[in-house]
């Protein structure tokens, strides 16, 4: 018996190779151990074998998928558990023809052996083995045959069993990067009925497989809610992967989304799995859902409809276990109806809709948020004690936030830093007053002489008449006026748009949107 081929077989077991080549390299082996001239090494998908390895056909052989209603060859090689031979005078039609490299069309007289693949007592494939000179088999020692076949199936197993560990390796250190990178507060702060309505709903939901689609302003704490879901989950011993929709190029979102392939586009140097594929099994926060462009809406429900997916590049699916949690700023019922988002995601993200209320009907719990990130700021700036002196808290709980709670963390980081710088760091206590806030911050530094400006656009009857929006519509004709409020307002506060976001109760980003779709310079000079 020729050993040299177990041993072959059994060093690339300890080499870092590809799939593809492991495979080739297998059969290369066999063709070795039991001399022929073509060697295939097809695996079962469905009611399809599809090569993974072939040697002595044509390349394009790699690219077939052969039905097995369609090939009674090998059906009968999967029906039998052992190595199935062909007389060299079959009439049964043989899958290869034309696809051997030798030119011919078609095969005559040659002799055929195949064998199913088992792994852990299921069929994986078939190893199928032609020489092109009748009874080439027949000296073949059956025993000797059968422990090469059983090599193939070990070598198989354990390959995939080494690749099983690897994916789960890089997909554990994948998600803690993602962890990592999302780490934040773990709990919702806050005593007043809208936060506690807020906490009953998500103690509600978060139990089920229910989607949820979480909406609200800018900066009240999406991302926190959807924590929070997922922590009370059945999910929660699994990872919790965010992707922030509006955060990534159009060209690279599917990517991100489902994985790709190696060479699917150009810098796709090796394979690489999507968000779908790492948070299996777990939870799957997609931020920003309405930034999402109309093509990809279409693959994200598909996933959604059927729990499958394809890495760019691949026909292969991939079944995966996600639950989705969705999160938008944007109303996306008038999104649908302006034909920028999908009825049917839009029906399957929201089957459980969860509004989060903006700082501004939360009360008092402005001051406990206060009370949080000044915590947070002791220990970033290395100070004793950070407080608030009543002037700043009642600055806080008189403004209108439109940038919510996000909008608060960034005037404490930056009213902590002021006082810190004035009052030395080593004082005992460091007190923030109305003054640290910055004038920025004050509501009455603008808003109230802006208002004035808007109110004199009616005065001078400057806008849009019934006869103009019978002419323009309804749609243009809004926009019209949106256009002549913000230029007013722009000119009031001489073109400082953090004034003219406060002012017009927008979030400064959804005001530069805004802005920017009724082509309005954001950096034009007032």
């Amino acid at each position: 018996m020729n050993i040299a081929p177990f041993i072959d077989i059994v060093e690339d077991l300890n080499r870092d190779l590809v799939k593809s080549e492991r495979y080739l390299r297998l059969i290369l082996a066999i063709q070795r151990a039991i001399p022929c001239d073509v060697v295939a090494l097809l695996k079962l998908k469905h009611d399809h074998l599809v090569p993974v390895a072939v040697v002595g056909l044509k390349q394009e052989a790699l690219a077939r998928q052969f039905a097995i209603s369609h090939h009674p060859r090998l059906q009968q090689i999967l029906a039998n558990p052992h190595i199935t031979r062909f007389d060299a005078e079959s009439t049964l039609p043989d899958p290869y023809d034309g696809l051997v490299d030798d030119d011919s069309e078609q095969l005559h007289v040659h002799d055929c052996m195949g064998s199913t693949i088992y792994i852990d007592g299921k069929p994986w494939g078939v190893l199928t083995l032609d020489a092109m000179q009748a009874g080439s088999f027949d000296t073949l020692n059956p025993t000797e045959t059968r422990a090469y076949i059983a090599a193939v199936a070990a070598a198989i197993n354990t390959s995939e069993h080494i690749e099983a560990l690897e994916v789960k390796v890089e997909r554990n250190h994948q998600v803690a990067q993602y962890m990592l990178a999302t780490t934040g507060p773990s709990s919702i702060i806050g005593n007043s009925v809208a936060v506690r309505d807020l906490l009953s709903e998500i103690n509600t939901v978060a139990g089920s497989d229910l989607s949820v689609l979480i909406t609200g302003e800018t900066g009240v704490g999406k991302e926190l809610v959807a924590k929070s879901i997922h922590q009370q989950s059945r999910r929660s011993e699994q990872p919790l992967v965010q992707i922030n929709c509006a955060a990534l190029p159009e060209n690279i979102v599917e990517s991100e989304l489902f994985g790709h392939v190696k060479g699917a586009y150009s810098g796709a140097v090796s394979d690489r799995r999507g968000r779908f594929e790492l948070a299996d099994g777990g939870t799957l926060f997609l931020d920003e859902v309405g930034e999402l462009p109309l093509a990809v809406q279409a693959k994200l429900l598909r996933t959604l409809q059927n729990g499958e997916i394809q890495r760019v590049g691949s026909d292969d699916t991939i079944v995966v276990d996600v639950r989705i949690v969705a999160a938008t700023n944007r109303n996306l019922q008038l999104e649908v109806k302006e034909g920028r988002f999908r009825a049917d995601l839009y029906h399957r993200l929201s089957v459980y809709p969860l509004p989060v209320p903006p700082l501004r009907d939360r009360g008092k719990d402005v001051i406990l948020l206060a009370g949080y990130f000044l915590e947070k700021n002791q220990h970033q700036l290395g100070v004793t004690k950070l407080r608030l002196q009543q002037t700043a808290i009642d600055q806080l709980t008189q403004y209108h936030w439109p940038g919510n709670v996000r909008e608060l963390e960034h005037v404490l980081s930056r009213a902590a830093l002021r006082a810190t710088s004035e009052q030395g760091r080593h004082a005992s206590i460091i007190s923030i007053s109305r003054v640290h806030l910055g004038s920025e911050f004050s509501p009455s530094h603008s808003v109230a002489p802006a208002i004035a400006e808007v109110d004199n656009i009616s005065d001078n009857h400057s806008t849009i008449e019934l006869s103009q929006v019978l002419t323009l519509g309804l749609r243009d004709s809004t926009d019209e006026y949106q256009r002549q409020v913000i230029q007013t307002v722009l000119a009031a506060e001489r073109g400082n748009l953090a004034a003219v976001a406060r002012c017009l109760k927008l979030d400064r980003s959804n005001l530069i949107r805004t802005m920017q779709r009724l082509e309005l310079d954001p950096n034009a000079a007032y």
